[in-house]
Formats: C-alpha cells, structure tokens, sequence
C-alpha cells in the first residue's frame, strides 16, 4: 500500500527583515510542490506558531522551517533550543538561513541538532540558486517526518 502524496508543505520562514523576506517568498515561488509559506518575524512569533499559541491558535505545523539567526526578542540560537529540547516538535526540521558565516554559530547551531546551515549570498542571483538547492533537496529529494 503506497503513502499519499502530500499536496503540500507548510514552511515557516522566521525572517525579520522585510526585504529578504520578499527574496525568500520569491525564491520559493517556483517550488514546484505547492507550498504554504508563513512568516514569523521574531523568535517570539516562530516558538508561538510551531505550538500554535497566541495569535497562531489553530496554525498548521511547519514540514520546515527557515530560522534566521539575528532575531528581536528571542534569537534563533534560542529558537532553535527550545525548539530541539521539546519531545513534540524536535522533529521538524530547522535550516538556519543567515548572512553569518562564523564557525561559532555554525558549531552553535549544529550543537542545538539544526539540519542545515546555509549563509545567504549576497549577490541575487547566489541566493537564488541557493534556494533552488534548498528546493530540492528538502522538497524532491528527502523525506520529510510526518506532523
């Protein structure tokens, strides 16, 4: 018997700067699987969110999320801790998306069990292809765990 396929994915995308998440949404417009992309703009939205409190009562669990690391109110280091530390939602896999490219962020992140790291490229059309590569490596070619 052969599983569904899922019609679509939930990405929370934990952004605080507007422009990059113009580029972000942008970039991920042309994932080919239909996709539900939801911004949280603090650390504070993102935890409220992924346990679907506050404002977000009745949100749907992110497949992935997209955490920037530079964040007000809880940064994503700590996103990323309590996220990982909950039995519930340490599951969902966390790509770091940030402009830092320090190896002790880098080491943070995979110490707290991120699934990825990326540094956002500067120039357009790098981080275009990055997210082309995000693309299809989390959407074609892994599997996701189920919610």
């Amino acid at each position: 018997m052969s599983v569904p396929k899922k019609k679509y994915f939930d990405i929370l995308l934990v952004e605080d700067n507007p422009a990059d998440v113009r580029l972000t949404m942008e970039a991920l417009e042309e994932l080919e699987e239909e996709k539900r992309l939801f911004v949280a703009k603090d650390g504070e939205e993102a935890i409220d969110f992924v346990k679907g409190e506050g404002e977000f009562v009745g949100a749907s669990r992110p497949d992935l999320i997209l955490l920037d690391l530079n964040l007000p109110k809880k940064n994503g280091l700590e996103v990323l801790e309590e996220l990982k530390s909950d039995p519930e939602f340490k599951r969902i896999p966390v790509v770091v998306l940030t402009t830092s490219g320090a190896e002790r962020d880098i080491m943070a992140t995979f110490n707290l069990h991120a699934n990825s790291y990326i540094q956002k490229p500067v120039e357009y059309d790098n981080f275009l292809e990055a997210m082309a590569t995000l693309r299809i490596y989390w959407f074609q070619t892994s599997r996701l765990p189920p919610k």
